[in-house]
């Protein structure tokens, strides 16, 4: 049920802007596993958070998807990517002003970002929001939707 109400809202969403300026829609990376190394890949349920996004994402109009040079953003995109034969952007982590100008240029369609729990709300007040976000260590089930109108608007879902 949660799915069809999902999808229902990324309908309408994606109805909305059709013919407005680009969503871009931004996650945190997926779930990863537990270590104490900078660059973990993702653990199983990661895996399966990722493939969950691709399927949800996969009619969503995305032409672009950018990601950091850490592996766990990059397998998060990875099914989407391969689905839609787009090869991701790799930026540095915490380049939220060169992605948030690359973003406000103007796409041919939706793109997906790939960030971190830090970088996520960054990047989101780059973009004009000027709602405080916070995301928790143990959050990967966010995933915001930017429109870049006259007055930026943040919507916020969640999936599994």
């Amino acid at each position: 049920m949660k799915r069809f109400v999902l999808s229902l809202v990324l309908l309408g969403l994606l109805a909305s802007v059709a013919a407005a300026r680009p969503a871009i829609f931004i996650v945190r990376h997926a779930e990863k596993v537990a270590s104490t190394g900078r660059d973990p890949d993702l653990s199983d349920a990661g895996r399966a958070r990722a493939e969950s996004l691709a399927k949800m994402l996969k009619d969503a109009g995305i032409t672009s998807i950018y990601v950091t040079d850490l592996k766990r953003t990059q397998q998060t995109a990875e099914p989407l990517a391969k689905t839609l034969a787009i090869r991701p952007t790799i930026l540095p982590p915490n380049d939220t002003k060169t992605l948030s100008a690359r973003l406000r240029d103007a796409h041919s369609g939706n793109v997906l970002v790939v960030g971190h729990s830090d970088t996520v709300p960054k990047l989101i007040k780059e973009l004009g929001i000027a709602a405080s976000i916070h995301i928790d260590d143990t959050d990967y089930d966010n995933l915001f939707v930017v429109l870049l109108e006259e007055k930026p608007r943040l919507i916020r879902l969640h999936y599994r």
